[in-house]
Protein backbone atom coordinates (compact mmCIF):
# COMPACT_ATOMS: atom_id res chain seq x y z
CA UNK A 1 0.00 0.00 0.00
CA UNK A 2 2.51 2.33 0.59
CA UNK A 3 6.89 2.92 -0.31
CA UNK A 4 8.53 2.16 2.83
CA UNK A 5 11.25 3.29 1.67
CA UNK A 6 10.12 6.86 1.03
CA UNK A 7 8.03 6.32 4.31
CA UNK A 8 11.54 5.42 6.07
CA UNK A 9 13.96 8.37 4.42
CA UNK A 10 10.78 10.78 5.70
CA UNK A 11 10.68 9.32 8.94
CA UNK A 12 14.73 9.74 9.48
CA UNK A 13 14.26 13.42 7.62
CA UNK A 14 11.89 14.34 10.05
CA UNK A 15 13.68 13.24 13.04
CA UNK A 16 17.38 14.66 12.10
CA UNK A 17 16.39 17.73 10.71
CA UNK A 18 13.46 19.01 12.63
CA UNK A 19 13.36 16.95 15.61
CA UNK A 20 9.84 15.37 14.82
CA UNK A 21 10.05 11.87 16.81
CA UNK A 22 9.51 8.81 14.39
CA UNK A 23 6.51 7.96 16.96
CA UNK A 24 4.88 11.29 16.07
CA UNK A 25 5.01 10.81 12.60
CA UNK A 26 3.41 7.27 12.52
CA UNK A 27 1.06 8.46 14.78
CA UNK A 28 -0.47 11.58 12.65
CA UNK A 29 -0.15 8.93 9.59
CA UNK A 30 -2.07 6.14 11.46
CA UNK A 31 -4.61 9.52 12.85
CA UNK A 32 -4.96 10.45 8.85
CA UNK A 33 -5.79 7.03 7.80
CA UNK A 34 -8.25 6.70 10.36
CA UNK A 35 -9.76 10.23 9.31
CA UNK A 36 -9.74 9.08 5.71
CA UNK A 37 -11.42 6.01 6.68
CA UNK A 38 -14.04 7.69 8.49
CA UNK A 39 -14.93 10.05 5.73
CA UNK A 40 -15.46 7.66 2.99
CA UNK A 41 -16.89 4.76 5.18
CA UNK A 42 -17.43 5.76 8.27
CA UNK A 43 -20.89 6.41 9.89
CA UNK A 44 -21.99 9.37 12.32
CA UNK A 45 -20.49 8.98 15.72
CA UNK A 46 -18.00 6.06 14.70
CA UNK A 47 -14.49 6.00 16.24
CA UNK A 48 -12.18 4.62 13.89
CA UNK A 49 -8.68 3.46 14.52
CA UNK A 50 -5.83 2.85 12.21
CA UNK A 51 -2.63 0.34 12.88
CA UNK A 52 -0.13 0.99 10.50
CA UNK A 53 2.78 -1.54 9.93
CA UNK A 54 6.31 -0.19 9.48
CA UNK A 55 7.43 -3.62 8.00
CA UNK A 56 4.99 -4.59 5.75
CA UNK A 57 3.30 -1.51 4.87
CA UNK A 58 -0.09 -2.63 6.00
CA UNK A 59 -2.95 -0.96 7.44
CA UNK A 60 -5.35 -2.65 10.06
CA UNK A 61 -8.49 -0.81 10.75
CA UNK A 62 -10.63 -1.13 14.23
CA UNK A 63 -14.00 -0.03 15.18
CA UNK A 64 -13.69 1.74 18.65
CA UNK A 65 -16.64 1.92 21.94
CA UNK A 66 -16.89 2.86 24.87
CA UNK A 67 -18.19 1.09 27.24
CA UNK A 68 -21.49 2.28 29.68
CA UNK A 69 -24.01 1.95 32.17
CA UNK A 70 -27.56 1.65 31.43
CA UNK A 71 -27.67 4.28 34.08
CA UNK A 72 -25.75 6.96 32.61
CA UNK A 73 -26.89 7.58 29.84
CA UNK A 74 -30.19 8.58 27.88
CA UNK A 75 -31.50 5.51 25.78
CA UNK A 76 -33.86 6.29 22.48
CA UNK A 77 -36.67 4.36 23.53
CA UNK A 78 -36.76 6.91 26.98
CA UNK A 79 -36.92 9.55 24.95
CA UNK A 80 -39.61 8.13 22.11
CA UNK A 81 -42.24 6.85 25.05
CA UNK A 82 -44.63 8.80 24.75
CA UNK A 83 -45.94 9.24 28.13
CA UNK A 84 -42.32 9.76 29.61
CA UNK A 85 -42.25 13.19 31.55
CA UNK A 86 -38.79 14.28 30.68
CA UNK A 87 -39.07 17.60 31.56
CA UNK A 88 -39.84 16.62 35.07
CA UNK A 89 -36.07 14.70 34.93
CA UNK A 90 -34.63 17.59 32.79
CA UNK A 91 -31.56 17.41 36.00
CA UNK A 92 -31.30 13.91 35.69
CA UNK A 93 -30.73 14.06 32.06
CA UNK A 94 -29.03 17.44 31.60
CA UNK A 95 -25.70 15.17 32.98
CA UNK A 96 -26.26 12.09 30.63
CA UNK A 97 -25.59 11.70 27.35
CA UNK A 98 -27.23 9.76 24.70
CA UNK A 99 -26.56 6.31 23.97
CA UNK A 100 -24.70 6.10 20.07
CA UNK A 101 -24.80 2.37 19.04
CA UNK A 102 -21.71 3.57 17.14
CA UNK A 103 -19.96 5.40 20.06
CA UNK A 104 -21.71 3.19 22.86
CA UNK A 105 -21.57 -0.03 24.29
CA UNK A 106 -23.85 -1.42 27.07
CA UNK A 107 -21.59 -3.35 30.28
CA UNK A 108 -23.45 -6.18 29.42
CA UNK A 109 -22.95 -6.13 25.92
CA UNK A 110 -19.18 -5.50 26.47
CA UNK A 111 -18.74 -7.98 29.36
CA UNK A 112 -19.99 -10.79 26.71
CA UNK A 113 -17.08 -9.91 24.97
CA UNK A 114 -15.18 -9.62 27.69
CA UNK A 115 -15.44 -10.43 31.66
CA UNK A 116 -13.82 -8.11 33.18
CA UNK A 117 -14.57 -5.05 30.74
CA UNK A 118 -15.46 -2.06 32.93
CA UNK A 119 -17.35 1.25 32.35
CA UNK A 120 -15.26 3.67 30.61
CA UNK A 121 -12.91 1.12 29.12
CA UNK A 122 -13.01 0.64 24.99
CA UNK A 123 -13.73 -2.26 23.09
CA UNK A 124 -12.61 -2.43 19.44
CA UNK A 125 -13.67 -4.44 16.94
CA UNK A 126 -12.42 -5.31 13.22
CA UNK A 127 -13.45 -3.24 10.25
CA UNK A 128 -13.03 -4.14 6.73
CA UNK A 129 -9.14 -3.53 5.12
CA UNK A 130 -9.90 -1.02 2.35
CA UNK A 131 -7.35 0.81 0.35
CA UNK A 132 -9.27 2.41 -1.88
CA UNK A 133 -9.72 6.48 -0.47
CA UNK A 134 -11.48 8.83 -2.71
CA UNK A 135 -9.56 11.93 -3.67
CA UNK A 136 -11.34 14.25 -0.97
CA UNK A 137 -10.62 11.68 1.67
CA UNK A 138 -6.66 11.19 0.16
CA UNK A 139 -6.55 14.74 0.22
CA UNK A 140 -8.07 15.13 4.38
CA UNK A 141 -5.68 12.81 5.62
CA UNK A 142 -2.58 14.72 3.40
CA UNK A 143 -3.89 17.79 5.49
CA UNK A 144 -4.11 15.89 8.81
CA UNK A 145 -0.48 14.52 8.42
CA UNK A 146 1.09 18.06 7.54
CA UNK A 147 -0.74 19.54 10.64
CA UNK A 148 0.33 16.71 12.86
CA UNK A 149 4.02 16.82 11.74
CA UNK A 150 3.41 20.87 12.23
CA UNK A 151 2.22 20.35 15.93
CA UNK A 152 4.52 17.91 16.73
CA UNK A 153 7.62 20.04 15.39
CA UNK A 154 6.54 23.27 17.69
CA UNK A 155 6.14 20.88 20.63
CA UNK A 156 9.58 19.64 19.94
CA UNK A 157 10.93 23.55 19.41
CA UNK A 158 9.14 24.92 22.29
CA UNK A 159 10.81 21.71 24.35
CA UNK A 160 14.32 22.52 23.28
CA UNK A 161 14.15 26.76 23.52
CA UNK A 162 12.50 26.00 26.26
CA UNK A 163 15.63 24.65 28.26
CA UNK A 164 17.37 27.37 27.13
CA UNK A 165 15.47 29.95 28.95
CA UNK A 166 17.22 31.82 31.01
CA UNK A 167 20.40 31.30 29.13
CA UNK A 168 22.70 32.93 26.41
CA UNK A 169 22.16 31.46 22.91
CA UNK A 170 23.36 32.72 19.71
CA UNK A 171 21.84 33.30 16.15
CA UNK A 172 22.53 34.38 12.22
CA UNK A 173 21.00 37.57 11.43
CA UNK A 174 18.03 36.92 9.05
CA UNK A 175 16.96 40.30 8.57
CA UNK A 176 16.17 43.74 10.20
CA UNK A 177 12.59 45.25 10.38
CA UNK A 178 11.66 48.26 12.06
CA UNK A 179 14.46 48.61 14.36
CA UNK A 180 13.95 45.04 15.55
CA UNK A 181 16.76 42.40 14.78
CA UNK A 182 15.36 38.53 13.48
CA UNK A 183 17.82 35.37 13.76
CA UNK A 184 17.90 32.74 12.68
CA UNK A 185 18.67 30.04 15.08
CA UNK A 186 18.29 26.76 13.35
CA UNK A 187 14.96 25.29 14.32
CA UNK A 188 13.29 28.92 14.85
CA UNK A 189 13.90 32.47 14.24
CA UNK A 190 14.35 34.58 17.29
CA UNK A 191 13.38 38.08 18.16
CA UNK A 192 15.68 40.97 19.17
CA UNK A 193 13.56 44.22 19.89
CA UNK A 194 14.99 47.54 19.26
CA UNK A 195 14.49 47.93 23.45
CA UNK A 196 16.03 44.88 24.17
CA UNK A 197 19.13 46.11 22.20
CA UNK A 198 22.28 47.76 23.59
CA UNK A 199 22.21 51.50 21.82
CA UNK A 200 24.21 52.44 19.24
CA UNK A 201 25.00 48.75 18.18
CA UNK A 202 24.39 47.82 13.97
CA UNK A 203 24.12 44.40 12.69
CA UNK A 204 24.89 43.09 9.54
CA UNK A 205 22.19 40.03 7.56
CA UNK A 206 24.92 37.03 8.40
CA UNK A 207 26.31 38.24 11.54
CA UNK A 208 26.84 36.15 14.37
CA UNK A 209 24.66 37.41 17.28
CA UNK A 210 24.51 36.27 21.11
CA UNK A 211 22.02 37.10 23.08
CA UNK A 212 19.86 36.60 26.66
CA UNK A 213 16.89 34.03 25.81
CA UNK A 214 14.64 36.30 27.50
CA UNK A 215 10.92 34.02 27.02
CA UNK A 216 10.17 31.45 24.89
CA UNK A 217 6.14 31.12 23.88
CA UNK A 218 3.91 29.38 21.79
CA UNK A 219 2.16 32.08 19.43
CA UNK A 220 -0.62 31.58 16.54
CA UNK A 221 2.17 32.20 13.91
CA UNK A 222 4.67 29.14 15.62
CA UNK A 223 6.98 29.68 18.49
CA UNK A 224 8.03 33.00 19.93
CA UNK A 225 10.90 32.99 21.00
CA UNK A 226 11.76 37.23 22.43
CA UNK A 227 15.38 37.42 23.25
CA UNK A 228 17.86 40.28 25.02
CA UNK A 229 21.28 41.87 24.79
CA UNK A 230 20.27 45.09 27.58
CA UNK A 231 19.09 42.73 30.08
CA UNK A 232 21.27 42.61 33.45
CA UNK A 233 20.75 38.83 33.09
CA UNK A 234 22.78 39.05 29.92
CA UNK A 235 25.55 40.32 31.61
CA UNK A 236 25.84 38.18 34.53
CA UNK A 237 25.60 34.83 31.79
CA UNK A 238 28.42 36.43 30.18
CA UNK A 239 30.45 36.39 33.30
CA UNK A 240 28.91 32.40 34.01
CA UNK A 241 30.72 31.64 30.83
CA UNK A 242 33.78 33.44 31.96
CA UNK A 243 34.71 33.09 35.21
CA UNK A 244 34.85 29.30 36.55
CA UNK A 245 34.32 30.20 40.25
CA UNK A 246 30.85 32.35 39.27
CA UNK A 247 29.84 29.11 37.19
CA UNK A 248 31.34 26.34 40.11
CA UNK A 249 29.05 29.17 42.55
CA UNK A 250 32.05 29.76 44.43
CA UNK A 251 31.54 33.50 43.43
CA UNK A 252 28.43 34.83 43.10
CA UNK A 253 26.82 37.83 41.61
CA UNK A 254 24.41 39.69 44.47
CA UNK A 255 22.94 42.83 42.49
CA UNK A 256 23.58 44.58 38.93
CA UNK A 257 22.61 47.51 37.92
CA UNK A 258 22.90 48.44 34.09
CA UNK A 259 22.61 50.99 31.75
CA UNK A 260 23.33 48.96 28.56
CA UNK A 261 26.12 50.17 25.87
CA UNK A 262 27.44 52.82 28.83
CA UNK A 263 28.29 51.79 32.18
CA UNK A 264 27.08 48.89 34.60
CA UNK A 265 28.10 48.14 38.48
CA UNK A 266 28.11 44.62 39.51
CA UNK A 267 28.13 43.35 43.44
CA UNK A 268 30.31 40.22 43.88
CA UNK A 269 30.31 38.10 46.94
CA UNK A 270 32.80 35.26 47.48
CA UNK A 271 31.79 32.36 49.99
CA UNK A 272 35.70 31.05 50.04
CA UNK A 273 37.27 33.28 52.08
CA UNK A 274 40.54 32.67 50.39
CA UNK A 275 39.10 34.03 46.93
CA UNK A 276 38.46 37.44 45.50
CA UNK A 277 35.48 38.36 44.44
CA UNK A 278 36.43 41.04 42.21
CA UNK A 279 40.22 39.56 40.76
CA UNK A 280 38.17 36.35 39.62
CA UNK A 281 35.51 38.78 37.54
CA UNK A 282 38.07 40.98 36.48
CA UNK A 283 40.66 38.69 35.39
CA UNK A 284 44.35 38.41 35.71
CA UNK A 285 45.41 41.34 33.63
CA UNK A 286 41.86 42.26 33.22
CA UNK A 287 41.44 39.91 30.38
CA UNK A 288 37.85 38.25 31.74
CA UNK A 289 36.39 41.77 32.01
CA UNK A 290 37.63 43.14 28.95
CA UNK A 291 36.37 39.99 26.78
CA UNK A 292 32.77 41.03 28.14
CA UNK A 293 33.04 44.43 27.68
CA UNK A 294 34.32 43.77 23.96
CA UNK A 295 31.09 42.30 23.49
CA UNK A 296 28.63 44.48 24.52
CA UNK A 297 30.51 47.29 22.57
CA UNK A 298 32.82 48.97 24.86
CA UNK A 299 30.42 49.28 27.68
CA UNK A 300 32.13 50.14 31.16
CA UNK A 301 32.06 47.46 33.52
CA UNK A 302 32.53 48.55 37.75
CA UNK A 303 32.75 45.64 39.95
CA UNK A 304 32.59 46.04 43.99
CA UNK A 305 32.78 43.65 46.59
CA UNK A 306 29.46 42.85 47.89
CA UNK A 307 28.72 43.68 51.62
CA UNK A 308 25.62 43.41 54.35
CA UNK A 309 27.14 46.55 56.10
CA UNK A 310 24.98 49.40 54.56
CA UNK A 311 27.50 52.21 55.19
CA UNK A 312 30.05 49.94 53.32
CA UNK A 313 28.21 48.75 50.48
CA UNK A 314 27.20 52.54 49.75
CA UNK A 315 30.09 53.78 49.95
CA UNK A 316 32.01 51.02 46.86
CA UNK A 317 29.23 51.60 45.16
CA UNK A 318 30.29 55.09 44.36
CA UNK A 319 33.10 54.16 43.47
CA UNK A 320 35.75 55.19 41.60
CA UNK A 321 34.74 58.84 43.94
CA UNK A 322 36.35 58.45 46.99
CA UNK A 323 33.88 58.70 50.34
CA UNK A 324 34.22 60.76 53.31
CA UNK A 325 31.15 59.67 55.45
CA UNK A 326 27.93 57.76 54.69
CA UNK A 327 24.99 58.66 56.67
CA UNK A 328 21.78 56.91 57.35
CA UNK A 329 19.29 59.13 57.12
CA UNK A 330 15.70 56.67 57.40
CA UNK A 331 16.20 52.71 57.41
CA UNK A 332 12.33 51.94 56.98
CA UNK A 333 12.65 54.48 53.63
CA UNK A 334 15.77 53.29 52.98
CA UNK A 335 17.40 57.22 52.30
CA UNK A 336 21.28 57.63 52.69
CA UNK A 337 23.42 61.05 53.07
CA UNK A 338 26.95 60.50 51.08
CA UNK A 339 29.47 63.33 52.06
CA UNK A 340 32.71 63.69 49.63
CA UNK A 341 35.13 66.47 49.21
CA UNK A 342 34.65 68.84 46.99
CA UNK A 343 36.63 67.67 44.17
CA UNK A 344 35.02 64.20 44.50
CA UNK A 345 31.50 65.61 43.93
CA UNK A 346 31.14 65.56 40.15
CA UNK A 347 32.67 62.45 40.34
CA UNK A 348 30.25 60.81 42.88
CA UNK A 349 27.02 62.15 40.65
CA UNK A 350 29.20 61.50 36.80
CA UNK A 351 28.09 62.48 34.13
CA UNK A 352 24.54 62.95 33.62
CA UNK A 353 24.10 62.15 37.24
CA UNK A 354 24.87 58.12 35.91
CA UNK A 355 27.31 57.02 39.06
CA UNK A 356 24.70 57.81 41.55
CA UNK A 357 21.92 56.72 39.74
CA UNK A 358 23.57 53.19 39.35
CA UNK A 359 24.85 53.18 42.77
CA UNK A 360 21.32 54.02 43.72
CA UNK A 361 20.21 51.30 41.79
CA UNK A 362 23.05 48.90 42.44
CA UNK A 363 22.50 48.96 47.09
CA UNK A 364 18.19 49.53 46.40
CA UNK A 365 19.15 53.01 48.38
CA UNK A 366 17.74 56.35 47.49
CA UNK A 367 21.65 58.45 47.81
CA UNK A 368 21.71 62.55 48.57
CA UNK A 369 25.36 63.34 47.57
CA UNK A 370 26.77 66.53 49.66
CA UNK A 371 30.06 67.85 49.59
CA UNK A 372 32.31 69.39 52.81
CA UNK A 373 35.09 71.44 53.37
CA UNK A 374 38.13 71.15 54.51
CA UNK A 375 36.92 71.64 58.04
CA UNK A 376 34.45 69.03 56.92
CA UNK A 377 31.24 71.48 56.58
CA UNK A 378 29.37 71.18 54.30
CA UNK A 379 28.88 73.51 51.31
CA UNK A 380 26.05 75.49 50.77
CA UNK A 381 26.37 76.62 47.10
CA UNK A 382 23.83 79.80 46.76
CA UNK A 383 21.44 79.18 43.73
CA UNK A 384 22.08 81.35 40.85
CA UNK A 385 20.24 84.44 40.06
CA UNK A 386 18.06 83.94 36.58
CA UNK A 387 19.43 85.76 33.22
CA UNK A 388 18.42 89.12 32.26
Amino acid sequence: MFDLKVINSVLNELETERGVSREKVLEAIEFALASAYKKEYGKKGQIVKAKFDLNSGGVDFVQSKIIVDRKNVIMEDVENEENSDISSHSDEFSSKVRFNPEHHILIEDARLIKKDAQVDEEVVFPLEKRDDFGRIAAQTAKQVIMQKIREAEKTSVLAQFGKSEGDIVSGTVERMERGAVYLDMGRAVGFLPYEEQIPGEHFKQGERVRAYLLKVEDGQRGVFIKLSRSHPKFLEELFKAEVPELAQGIVEIKAIAREAGSRSKIAAYSKDEHIDPVGSLVGQRGVRVSTIMSELGGEKIDIIEWSDNTSRFIEDALSPAAVTKVEIVDEQERRAKIFVAEDQQSLAIGKGGQNVRLAAKLTGWKIDIVSIDGDGQEIVREPRAPRE
